[in-house]
């Protein structure tokens, strides 16, 4: 019987992530799937930390350290000189936080998704710029506390809804994914590799210090993201063609989510309650979206 994860490790036990990484863990089933015939390109962020300090390296893969801004046009011309060389086979994967692709990284991001260059973009998403201490990202949900946004002067602006931002773009293919749902995310990951162009995956990375969170939690946060709306997990294609792949049937409030991170303790039941109502109607717009392609 086959497995629909990978038995494989690509990516080596010893490095420096935190205990209950999120971003450790979405490497390691992403690498299950690509394989060894990669390499990517990373930015500033968690994970130019996380792979460990030169000559060594965890991911077992050909890894490019990249300024903060430019991940996706190092994963560009990489890409253009795989194909001078006629390597076809060879995959180029663009691996970047929320504040190297929702803030410094975009206009790199958006350049290639207008010239729709044929790599993998992935966003691990821990809402924050946690590798330099905590600060707000335009990924930091409305009402978190960060070192920027104390508890006082918590975020009063929405998340930037950067996969809306990619399907302007009209690109192949665009994805949510959770490290809750391993199954999911390896399926996503196995029909990205047959798409050719800028292919955008979004995967949620709890992260312990930075949502006060205990290390042990990180799954279940991870997949409480997703059953209370706050991070639902769908497919774009063509940036037109909506697919929720996770149905909530049975949501849990916000509030189960809230709770046991420290970064939203300081929050009211008036605020909560605000944010339920934020996750109910983008999560009925993404079903009216769903609806209106399968018509």
């Amino acid at each position: 019987m086959k497995l629909s994860i990978p038995e494989r490790e690509i990516m080596s036990p010893g490095h420096l992530a935190c205990q209950g990484c999120g971003a450790a863990l979405a490497m390691r089933y992403v690498l299950k799937s690509l394989g060894k015939r990669v390499i990517y390109s990373v930015p500033a962020c968690c994970w130019s930390v996380i792979d460990g300090p030169f000559p060594y390296s965890s991911i077992g893969v050909p890894l490019f350290h990249t300024a903060f801004e430019t991940a996706a046009a190092v994963a560009s011309g990489i890409k253009a000189g795989l194909e001078i060389q006629n390597d076809e086979e060879t995959r180029v994967v663009a691996w970047a936080g929320d504040g190297g692709t929702f803030d410094i990284g975009l206009q790199a991001l958006s350049g290639a998704a207008e010239r729709n260059d044929d790599f993998i973009y992935v966003c691990y998403d821990n809402e924050a710029y946690m590798n330099t201490g905590i600060q707000r990202s335009s990924a930091t949900p409305w009402g978190a506390w960060t070192t920027t946004t104390p508890v006082k002067h918590f975020k009063k602006e929405r998340k930037k809804n950067i996969v809306e931002i990619l399907a302007a773009h009209r690109i192949p293919y665009i994805a949510t994914a959770s490290i809750a749902y391993p199954e999911d995310l390896i399926k996503k990951v196995e029909k990205i590799k047959t798409i050719k162009g800028t292919k955008f995956l979004h995967i949620i990375s709890p992260c312990p210090p930075g949502w006060k969170s205990p290390p042990e939690l990180s799954v279940k946060l991870a997949k409480l993201a997703v059953q209370s709306k706050i991070f639902p997990i769908f497919e774009i294609e063509n940036g037109i063609k909506y697919k929720i792949n996770i149905h909530v049937k049975k949501p849990v409030s916000v509030k189960e989510y809230l709770k046991p991170q420290g970064r939203f303790k300081h929050l009211t039941d008036q605020d909560i309650e605000h944010i339920q109502q934020d996750a109910d109607a983008y999560y009925e717009w993404l079903l009216k979206q769903e609806e209106l392609s399968n018509e």
